[in-house]
């Protein structure tokens, strides 16, 4: 099974949070090869930004941030080139009012016709209507 991750699941490998345990899940099945996660090329960096702002905010310890990168540096889901997706995702944005950036996660998973997988509840509210296949962390078994 081949699924779209956006960084806010990633997030979850590193900071618990609610669905944190769902997330976990994801990540060891892709570990051991059972389940197959794609991203665009955005994705460690959007992952990078979000753990340094958690540093900045004192959810996380002043330095942590760069451990924990490491971590998901050494089993990133397979990275594709955003480029290719960067029309369909303009397109959406347009359309929806929604950040290019998570756009670009939608394009991919309909270019590569799987689910997507994110933890922004805003966005699943905000993008569901138009594209059923995407579903926050709370829906996994």
């Amino acid at each position: 099974m081949r699924r779209v991750i956006d960084s806010s699941v990633a997030f979850k490998w590193a900071v618990p949070e609610t669905h944190s345990d769902k997330a976990l899940r994801l990540r060891d099945d892709f570990r051991n090869g059972t389940l197959e996660l794609l991203a665009p090329d955005v994705f460690p960096i959007e992952v990078g930004h979000a753990l340094t702002r958690a540093e900045q905010q004192g959810r996380i310890p002043v330095g942590s941030a760069i451990p924990l990168i490491r971590d998901l540096l050494n089993a990133l889901p397979f990275l594709h080139p955003s480029l290719p997706a960067l029309l369909r995702a303009v397109e959406i944005s347009s359309h929806v009012r929604v950040g290019l950036y998570d756009c670009l996660y939608v394009a991919l998973a309909e270019i590569e016709k799987c689910e997507v997988i994110t933890a922004d509840d805003k966005l699943v509210k905000n993008l569901r209507p138009y594209c059923p296949f995407i579903n926050p962390p709370s829906s996994l078994p």
